[in-house]
């Protein structure tokens, strides 16, 4: 795509017709500050100095974010780590259709202006699936359980609509990896870990689901309900790995450097 469509904005320099106005722009976010009208990208984070969230205000203001402006679509759902069932958290995801067959999405732990990156996720159709390498597969987990059970929802979408969405994605396949264990830690230490998703009841932290419903004010026995029209697919042999006993889990490994 050309700059003519999706112009860089930071090519004039400071000083040029571009940093004029990022200027004009850091004033107006400083007057913004110091009346009072904080506006969110200067709220968030704790201990930034004065100057920082001026900055970071001007640039909220100022600077076109094509890919995060073409994210259409909020999901919520949860995911367990590969290797441990009993790990499992909330993931808010912001995804775009990016091809017919390919949806990316980057997952935070809240849907709040302060939410923590916490990781990735691509989605497949079937038909991809059925093409990928076995060794790939193992990394993949079915997406039919999570729709049909209504544990998977796009909160504010009305449900008709929604269901509509559900339809397509019930035979999606997804590979996640997250970045952030923030189950354990209050910073991103590690490496991604390889996430999978739930396959039948009985696996899923229902006290997790349960606080997430309230918080967002949405049931999900009711839309396991209003999806049971849905046909439930068969799943690929080669996805969800993990029910075999056997997993997959990304790990370092120290080797010697090539030049």
């Amino acid at each position: 795509m050309s700059d003519a469509v999706y112009p860089d904005r930071s090519r004039n320099g400071l000083f040029g017709p571009i940093g004029t106005g990022f200027i004009a722009g850091l004033t107006a976010a400083a007057g913004m500050l110091f009346s009072g009208r904080m506006i969110s990208s200067a709220a968030v984070g704790r201990g930034h100095p004065l100057k920082h969230r001026v900055l970071d205000a001007a640039a909220g203001a100022m600077q076109r974010k094509y890919p995060l402006e073409a994210m259409s679509t909020y999901l919520n759902g949860f995911h367990m780590y590969a290797d441990e069932m009993g790990r499992q958290v909330e993931a808010t995801h912001f995804c775009i259709h990016l091809r017919h067959d390919l949806h990316q999405c980057v997952i935070f732990d809240s849907n709040r202006p302060d939410a923590r990156l916490i990781g990735i996720e691509y989605i497949i159709s079937e038909a991809r699936f059925r093409s990928l390498p076995e060794d790939e597969k193992r990394l993949w987990h079915s997406h039919h359980y999570e729709v049909k059970s209504g544990e998977l929802l796009a909160p504010g979408i009305p449900e008709l609509a929604e269901r509509t969405y559900f339809k397509d994605l019930v035979t999606t396949y997804g590979k996640t990896f997250h970045t952030w264990q923030y189950d354990r830690d209050d910073f991103p230490y590690g490496i991604p870990q390889l996430m999978m998703g739930f396959t039948e009841d009985g696996q899923i932290n229902e006290a997790m689901v349960a606080a997430r419903d309230q918080r967002l004010g949405i049931s999900t026995d009711e839309r396991r309900r209003q999806r049971a029209e849905i046909p439930m697919p068969n799943v690929v042999p080669g996805a969800n790995s993990w029910q075999s006993g056997r997993t997959v889990q990304t790990r370092l490994e120290e080797m010697d450097f090539r030049r």
